[in-house]
Parts: structure tokens; C-alpha cells; sequence
């Protein structure tokens, strides 16, 4: 089984390319990403570029399996970038944690759209057909996240950039931790 790729490798930092035509190597590269995501037990998403595979597209965990966005774009946002806040089991609001496979053990707080309008290909019968939808919530959230990766961008980038806060797992417990001394 394929590897993820762990930061601070300088693929993570490449502009994927565009997918431009669907070939058994393609295929393949999907049906890789879709089993590893489908695998991956905190996983919510995954982009070729964590594989080592420089092209645009990712997939996203649904209730139906993994869900492939090839060539992706946001087309509209609503709103302003936020940073996602969830209620606690006491009822309190919290901080919303983004993480990434790439920097396992590693959390922040990112601002992000939380309804975005998208567009996208998507693989039917071995053709790229151009969908349209909107995304709320987290899966607008985890949208972005595997998009940025596409443009070589990483949620550490935007905790650095809009001073959010940035912790670590040790054991069980999240400790704040300086973002300096991962990037």
C-alpha cells in the first residue's frame, strides 16, 4: 500500500496539474486514492498530491464510499471566511480542529468559507462529465482543504497566516504548540 506523504516533503508545495485525459494509469491512480481513503480511520479526505501524484483531483469520504473531484473550482462563496466553531458535549461552543494526513498529529484553527459553490469532473463510465453543487458545513470545509492541497497550499500555512491556534496530540491530551517549529 502506497504511503502518504508527510510535510515537510516539496511535493506537498507543487501546483498539481489538470487532469486531461482519462487513461488506465488515471484509473488507477484514482482506485488508489479511493482505497486508501476509504482505509484511513480519521480520514475525511485525500489528494493525489499526498500520494505523490501531481495531478487535480481528490476524494472525499460520503456516506456511499469515496467521492472523486476531478479538475476542481470554486465557482461562488457565500459570507466571509470564519473560523468553524462546533457545540461541545456541554453544550458550549469550541473551536472547530482542522488536521491533515500529511501532518499527522497536528491541529489548528483555519478560517474558511462554510458554503462555497463548486464545479468539478467526475469519472462516469470513463468519461469526465462536469458537475456543479453546494457544499455547508464540513464538508465545505474539508472541500477546501483537499483543494488547497491541489494548489499546493497547507492548512498550516493559513493557521501561520491568520494566527490561529495550533495544537499537538501527545497521547491523549492537545497541547498548544508553535507553529514555527513545524513550518
Amino acid at each position: 500500500m502506497s504511503k502518504i506523504l508527510v510535510y515537510p516533503n516539496e511535493i506537498l508545495r507543487n501546483k498539481a496539474a489538470k487532469v486531461t485525459k482519462v487513461d488506465k494509469k488515471l484509473l488507477n491512480q484514482i482506485e488508489k486514492l479511493k482505497n486508501i481513503l476509504s482505509k484511513g480511520e480519521n480520514a475525511a479526505g485525500l489528494a493525489a498530491p499526498q500520494l505523490g501524484i501531481s495531478k487535480e483531483f481528490f476524494g472525499v469520504k460520503t456516506r456511499d464510499g469515496v467521492k472523486v473531484f476531478i479538475n476542481p473550482k470554486i465557482e461562488k462563496t457565500f459570507g466571509e471566511r470564519v473560523f468553524p466553531k462546533l457545540i461541545g458535549e456541554n453544550g458550549k461552543e469550541e473551536d472547530f480542529l482542522e488536521g491533515c494526513l500529511s501532518f499527522p498529529n497536528f491541529f489548528g484553527t483555519v478560517k474558511r468559507y462554510l458554503k462555497i459553490e463548486v464545479e468539478w469532473g467526475e469519472l462516469i463510465d470513463k468519461k469526465i462529465v462536469s458537475k456543479t453543487e453546494e457544499f455547508v458545513g464540513f464538508e465545505a470545509i474539508v472541500w477546501q482543504h483537499e483543494f488547497d492541497h491541489l494548489m499546493g497550499k497547507l492548512f498550516v500555512d493559513y493557521v501561520k497566516e491568520e494566527e490561529g491556534k495550533f495544537y499537538k496530540n501527545v497521547g491523549k491530551e492537545m497541547v498548544k504548540w508553535n507553529i514555527n517549529k513545524v513550518i
